[in-house]
Order: C-alpha cells, then structure tokens, then sequence
C-alpha cells in the first residue's frame, strides 16, 4: 500500500485510555539508568515508593501505541525516532489513568533514497481530574519512504547549544542490557534487542531506543540544573542525530542561560553527538 500526503495527515488516535502504576514509573526509572549509586537518595525518590516523583520524560511511553503505523504503508523496519518536544502542564503523578490523543500534524518527503519525516503531536490527559498533563511533538524518519509525491521541507529547527564551554558535563554509563530493561516500559520494537531484526534495517548490533538517551539526557539536566526538581521542568526537546548502542557512555554538556537550558549529548567514544 503506497503512502500519500492525505493518507499520512488521516492518521490519528483519539481518546485512547492507558493506566500506568507506580511500579511502571519505578521501571521506567530504572530503564533511563536511575538507582545506579544506591546511596543517592535523590535517585532513590524515583525508584522507591516512598515520596515517589516521576521522570518528565517518562510522558514519552505512558501512551506509546504505533498501532496506526502498522497497516498504513511506511516500512516500519527503516523507521527511527528522529526528534521529540515535550511541554509538560504539570508534574506528571505516580500512577494514573490517562487519555491520549494522537494525530499526524505535517509529513515532508525528503526525496527518493532519503526518506521522510513525519510529524506527530500526542496530547495526555488525567482521566480523573480532566487536567491536561503534556502535550508532545515527535517526528519520525521514516527512511523507506522517501519520494512519495508530499511537500519538501522540515519541522521548526530546535536552538543550538550557546558557543562557550558548558556550565555542566554529566556522564551516565549505558548497560549492555540497557535496552532490554528500557523496553519493558511499551516500546518493544525488535530493532532494540533482536540482532537479527536490527540487521535488517542496516545495523550492525539492536541500538538503544532514541528515547532511552532522551531520558538520560534528561536526567543529567535534571541532575545539573533542576536539583531532582521535576516541577521545574517545564519543556524538554531533542532532535537524534546518531544511534546508540547499549553500552556506551553517554556525556551531556549542559548550558544554563537564565530560565533556559541548552544540552547535547554524546559518545565521546565514538566521536558522536
């Protein structure tokens, strides 16, 4: 089934339910590397139940469903995360039922052999109050898919880190098993832990979830910056420019400028960020 511009923007999700616990957001902390020093009782709040905060990142997999993108067209093996924007509207709880609302809000074809992006926005609700908790752009690379006959162009380009040395460098080591842990929280895409799926799509080893690293990423500026304070974050967004494999050492620079934060993150093993 080929993909058109009118079938890309028909794609939506409404008012789907999900109900996650404290123990999936214990998970989840543990998936993005937290609980590694069990002395740090900063780390402990998010993976004990006692005074339990949640990751903001965490937003990410408490609604995650690409059932839509199944059936549609796009080769879901070539397909990666390639940004992810998330404003939060309130510090997320340790356990909840939400509704999520998802709908395909623009796609750019890139040409042919150079595949296309596709843009989403996710909104979460908490069912019992009615307050609006987040609201998420992801756009993902489709890399199959390029020169399907849509519009040229590209999403709002996230700023650049500020031209001076960081305020900040933190650095997170990965596991190898990183991957299979991180996976218990929704997305059980075979690219991240069957070889030989992940060979299928052209790499050498299972990668680690973009949003994996995002969560690391996010943890080092909550570290640095937010004093464990999930309150104070507000908004968090990353583009992913290179893959990860589970093992490796993540080292997030980060800039603080007044009320806003600037980070990369990379490997500085592999001279990738």
């Amino acid at each position: 089934m080929a993909i058109t511009q009118e079938s890309l923007l028909a794609i939506e999700i409404l008012g789907k339910e999900f109900t996650y616990t404290d123990n999936d957001s214990m998970l989840y902390a543990l998936g993005i590397g937290m609980g590694a020093d069990q002395m740090d009782r900063q780390e402990l709040s998010f993976c004990y139940e006692q005074g339990q905060r949640v990751m903001p990142s965490q937003a990410t997999v408490i609604a995650f469903d690409v059932s839509a993108f199944w059936n549609c067209g796009i080769d879901i093996v070539q397909m990666v995360h390639g940004e992810q924007r998330l404003n939060l509207h309130q510090p997320l709880p340790p356990a909840a039922t939400v509704v999520s609302d998802v709908r395909v809000i623009n796609a750019f074809d890139k040409g042919e052999g150079r595949g296309a992006l596709i843009q989403l926005e996710t909104v979460l609700t908490d069912k019992a109050s009615g307050d609006k908790l987040c609201t998420m752009e992801s756009v993902l690379f489709a890399r199959g898919d390029g020169g399907y006959g849509g519009p040229q162009g590209s999403p709002e380009a996230l700023p650049k880190s500020p031209m001076r040395p960081a305020d900040h460098v933190v650095e997170f080591q990965t596991l190898p098993r990183q991957a299979l842990i991180y996976r218990l929280s929704g997305d059980r895409n075979p690219l991240h832990c069957d070889p030989d799926f992940a060979a299928t799509g052209g790499f050498e080893k299972p990668i680690l979830h973009g949003l994996c690293t995002y969560g690391h990423a996010c943890h080092a500026v909550l570290r640095a910056a937010c004093d464990y304070e999930p309150e104070r974050m507000l908004s968090f967004s990353a583009r992913f420019s290179a893959p990860v494999i589970p093992g490796d050492l993540l080292q997030t620079h980060i800039w603080e400028d007044e009320d806003e934060i600037y980070f990369t993150t990379s490997v500085p093993e592999r001279d990738l960020i």
